[in-house]
């Protein structure tokens, strides 16, 4: 098995027999295949961003969500996204 690449600041690659998979970086925790969505295998919490935005967003339209994506093997923050409700998870991928 190949070194770690960086996914992002909070998620490594890891390549393995059978592909790339990718992980925690803090505690290596498998989220799931490199070319998936690894957001539908974290922990996620959402809610209104009028609701956890403090005082500037309270005038937003309360179908705006924040959501939060954490590691369900220790609890890191891996990301953060708005989105619309009922909108599909944001797909960012790194290239390389």
């Amino acid at each position: 098995m190949s070194a770690n690449r960086p996914y992002s600041a909070t998620i490594d690659r890891v390549a393995g027999t059978n592909g790339e998979t990718l992980v925690c970086r803090s505690c290596g925790h498998g989220l799931g295949p490199a070319d998936a969505v690894w957001k539908e295998a974290a922990r996620l919490e959402e809610g209104p961003l009028r609701e956890t935005g403090g005082a500037v967003f309270e005038a937003t339209d309360p179908k705006l969500l924040l959501r939060r994506f954490y590691c369900p093997g220790c609890g890191v923050a891996l990301d953060t996204e708005t989105a619309l409700e009922g909108e599909p998870f944001l797909v960012d991928r790194v290239r390389g």
